[in-house]
């Protein structure tokens, strides 16, 4: 089962959120929240928020939070606000508050390994041409294409 959370319009820019991210994507959810406080990055915050919604809508369906792991956390961009800085002699030195969408999804451990189990599958599969395809030929697991 997924879980979801959003916060939109976030006033921080997605490359400087991205960089707390990768500290983060690797840790259990429980964990996540736990450490983003001593990163020191003022992207910590928000993002310790948004995955902390998430972990509070898992337990709102009733799932452990223990048997949590993040499928995916997305970093969007959002509008970007258009300011300028006083110049010399009356100039306008333009520059761009960015802004970001982040978008974080929990699943349970249990679903998490299924998906790992048919990647594996996958990687098994027989190269075929699509010339083979459209004659209607198939191939066993492990049988190879003869030339």
């Amino acid at each position: 089962m997924e879980f979801k959370a959003t916060q939109k319009y976030l006033i921080a820019s997605p490359q400087k959120i991205r960089e707390v991210v990768q500290m983060v994507s690797k840790l259990t959810p429980q964990d996540a929240v736990e450490r983003l406080p001593f990163v020191g990055r003022r992207a910590a915050d928000p993002l310790r928020k948004v995955i902390v919604t998430a972990i509070a809508n898992a337990k709102q369906k009733g799932i452990d939070v223990e048997s949590l792991t993040f499928k995916e956390i997305q970093i969007n961009e959002g509008p970007r606000l258009k300011r300028f800085h006083a110049g010399s002699r009356g100039r306008a030195k333009p520059y761009k508050k960015r802004m970001s969408h982040v978008r974080v999804v929990l699943e349970t451990k249990m679903e998490s390994q299924k998906a790992q189990k048919r990647t594996k599958n996958r990687k098994n599969s027989v190269p075929f041409d699509a010339k083979e395809l459209s004659e209607g030929k198939t191939y066993k697991k492990g049988e190879k294409a003869q030339k």
